[in-house]
């Protein structure tokens, strides 16, 4: 027996390819606390620890900034404002250049980085930032979306979508309502907090461990405020701590810090924030303001809609302009508008700049598309979900989205009504207003909500992605690519893809860490693209070296190349099977190459900004949530009591895994809008700033009954094995959870009105909602 036969035995089934239901590759890691993060790795001899000094202002000039006593703090050895930025002063995302990285003259949120300590110890670099005596000339702050709005700064251009005469169809609309919903923002709260880890090389060289979504982002920030060019910098990450959105682009400022450090004393240097201030220092979820005008008939069918989402962004672009546009991209969920306007307003505020968020502003679209729902039922006296069915996307007609995109693949009613049925939503809403008319206290809700959500970047530059595959002589395959692994699952699915291909085992591929240096120019690991990028790339690479390889076993055992087949662990040659190892070490004798490139790009996607035109998303994900609750009229308090959910993953990588991210993207979507409430202060301070004052969901708020199943099909485009991501879009079922809570409520006044509960639904909002209800005059079906 050869050495690789004794290493990766022969088996007759192929282990772990697509489909196969895998643990993740480090689920006992992660359990046992084996798993490595930036912060487990060992310290080189004379490491330095970074810590960062914030401002204590939202909107003031820097009058003077003494760092006198910081300089002289025990174990000090350098303390570096902007005027020791060697390079570009300048983080922003977009390359507006309005995000320094140190403050020079001016703050503009509370918690705005403007000097970094290097110490001997964390200790002692955290204590000597506090000594700085700062001198502040304060300026008026814009603190929220009514304040910016009157203030009319924005920190990108708006947009626009536009399909009919919006005006004309709400004008002659049989009724109207126009109103007004408040979507609060999200913190991240990823377990491991924002870090980086930089370690200086000869020359211009310098290597640097982020914790990051975006490598080849944070390669080129640290490169330009380093003034070196981008091969110098190498980024590499094994792994995340979670994710979510916060490390897309606000991890490159951490990484600069480190290395800039670095660099400069020549020694290893690592930064790493408290969870209060990461908080502080880093973006949120986007706080949006909605004013709707929404014009419909006694049926319950939409003439017409108008909608503004303001958003609250900060001081500064980051990412708000295509998160603010894929909110217009989802405020239409999986309902057609005859006619349509909805506008966006990125307002600018003195508050820490919000960022990418699991979702990306699709999620705060469809809280949107689901309030103007929820009006017309409580106006018309209709079941929602029969207004919903009402008015999905249908055939030619009533297929167009209000970005000009035909909706090709639409299965939002079949999925539903499987739903309706497997959960008998029909009977149990029936048995809930029963109950409810003889339960003084308890309150009972039930909602179900259909999602609809667009895959692919809306930069269309982003929707390609590369990978490099190795093979060795005995047989086993390493495979690196540009996706990054926060959890998700995606590197055990890219491996599925190349055994899938390749015919080989997964336990002989290697997984490796995610670095620059070995595939250039990556995309981040955002939009729901992981998996459908990467997993592209790695099978293009696959499929190179398997035809090479048949190419040269039909030479070399002199069949034809129809005769070469991969069957698992082994090559059928014309009549004899040849063990992959052998084929492998036979080839290299022979002088094959045996490692290759991938690359892939999305097909079919293009944008017209400008215009509001185009086809930005390849494909739509689709899934449903049935939500019932229980709510205490009292005091508000309330439990998610059973959930079920059937969601599209097409044909699935790997379907635990899917159903796992289900399970948490719901209960993630359930905690923004329920108990994550974000709260600043009259002088912009954030006052939630810690898991001591911000309410995650815990184990205890998990739905009492959780159902979670795959709807079955496939991707009717021609995605990695016609799979569907599965990252975001299952987020937005969480509204289930709000619009049950709104159910109850409205069960107070015999469901005669909308609650109009904004978001977050804490037990104090739900509270006030019962309340208002009870005590305000009946108002006429249909008006504001």
């Amino acid at each position: 027996m050869s050495r690789a036969e004794r290493i990766f035995p022969q088996e007759t089934t192929l282990k772990g390819g697509v489909t196969a239901s895998l643990p993740h590759d480090s689920a006992r890691r992660h359990v046992t606390g084996e798993a490595v993060y930036i912060d487990d790795m060992p310290e080189p001899e004379g490491m330095v620890h970074v810590y960062v000094g914030l401002s204590e202002r939202a909107h003031a000039r820097l009058v003077d900034v003494d760092l006198s006593k910081v300089r002289t703090a025990p174990g000090v050895l350098a303390v570096f404002t902007a005027a020791d930025i060697p390079g570009d002063n300048d983080v922003s995302p977009q390359h507006l250049h309005d995000e320094p990285l140190l403050a020079r003259d001016r703050v503009e949120f509370a918690g705005q980085p403007i000097f970094m300590v290097a110490a001997r110890t964390r200790l002692e670099a955290r204590a000597a930032v506090r000594l700085a005596a700062i001198t502040y000339d304060d300026l008026p702050a814009v603190l929220d979306v009514d304040a910016a709005k009157a203030a009319g700064k924005m920190v990108t251009t708006p947009m626009t979508l536009a399909r009919g005469d919006a005006a004309a169809a709400l004008a002659a609309a049989p009724r109207r309502i126009q109103a007004r919903l408040q979507i609060g923002g999200q913190e991240h709260f990823y377990l491991e907090s924002q870090i980086a880890f930089a370690v200086p090389g000869e020359d211009d060289d310098v290597t640097v461990y982020s914790s990051t979504q975006n490598p080849t982002e944070v390669q080129h920030m640290v490169a330009a405020t380093l003034g070196v060019a981008n091969h110098a910098v190498t980024v590499e990450v094994r792994r995340m701590g979670g994710g979510f959105g916060g490390k897309e682009t606000q991890c490159s400022a951490f990484a600069c810090y480190a290395a800039i450090v670095a660099k400069r004393l020549k020694r290893a240097a690592k930064v790493r924030p408290d969870r209060d201030d990461d908080m502080v220092m880093t973006g949120k979820r986007h706080d949006f303001t909605v004013d709707y005008d929404i014009g419909f008939d006694d049926g319950g069918r939409i003439h017409g809609v108008d909608m503004t989402f303001a958003a609250k962004c900060g001081w500064s672009a980051d990412l708000s302009g295509p998160v603010t546009d894929r909110a217009l991209f989802h405020a239409d969920n999986c309902y057609f508008y005859p006619a349509v306007r909805a506008v966006s307003e990125p307002l600018k505020t003195n508050t820490v700049s919000n960022t990418a968020f699991r979702g990306f502003g699709g999620p705060q679209g469809i809280v949107g598309a689901e309030r103007l729902i929820e009006e017309i039922a409580y106006a018309t006296g209709l079941d929602p979900l029969d207004v919903r069915k009402r008015n999905f996307y249908g055939d030619a007609g009533r297929d167009v989205t209000p970005y000009h995109q035909t909706v090709e693949d639409n299965i939002a009613l079949e999925l539903v009504e499987k739903l309706e049925r497997d959960c008998d939503y029909r009977a149990r809403r029936a048995a809930i207003r029963a109950a409810n008319a003889h339960s003084p206290v308890i309150k009972r809700g039930l909602a179900l909500i259909p999602v609809k959500f667009g895959i692919s970047f809306t930069l269309t530059s982003s929707n390609q992605a590369g990978a490099l595959l190795l093979v060795y002589t005995d047989g086993s395959v390493q495979i690196n690519h540009g996706g990054t692994e926060m959890g998700q699952g995606l590197y055990i699915k890219v491996a599925q893809v190349v055994a899938e291909v390749l015919q080989i085992d997964i336990s002989r591929i290697k997984i490796t860490a995610t670095t620059t240096g070995k595939v250039p120019n990556t995309s981040p690991t955002a939009a729901s693209s992981g998996a459908d990028l990467n997993g592209k790339a790695a099978e293009a690479a696959a499929l190179t070296i398997k035809e090479r390889l048949t190419a040269f076993a039909a030479e070399k055992w002199g069949v034809g190349k129809d005769e070469v087949t991969f069957l698992p662990n082994r090559l059928r040659i014309g009549q004899q099977d040849i063990p992959f190892a052998e084929v492998v070490k036979q080839a290299y004798l022979a002088r094959v190459q045996l490692s290759a490139t991938g690359f892939y790009k999305t097909p079919k996607i293009h944008w017209d900004r400008q215009a509001g035109r185009g086809r930005p998303f390849y494909y739509f994900a689709y899934g449903a949530a049935c939500t019932e609750v229980a709510v205490d009229t009292l005091t508000g308090e309330y439990r998610i009591e059973r959930v079920d959910i059937l969601h599209d993953c097409g044909r699935s990588l790997n379907p635990i895994l899917d159903i796992g991210q289900i399970e948490g993207a719901y209960v993630q979507g359930a905690g923004w809008l329920t108990t994550e409430e974000l709260w600043w202060d009259g002088k912009g301070h954030l006052r939630t700033h810690a898991p001591s004052t911000y309410k995650i969901p815990a184990c205890s708020d998990r739905p009492r009954i959780f159902n979670v199943a795959l709807y079955e099909g496939q991707n009717r485009e021609d995605s990695i094995f016609r799979s569907k991501a599965v990252g975001e879009p299952p987020l937005p079922l969480g509204v289930s959870a709000l619009h049950a809570i709104s159910d109850a409520v409205a069960s107070v006044a015999g469901y005669r009105h909308c609650p109009r509960l904004d978001a977050p639904a804490t037990p104090e909002r739900v509270l006030d909602a019962v309340d208002r209800l009870r005590t305000e005059p009946l108002r006429t079906q249909g008006a504001p």
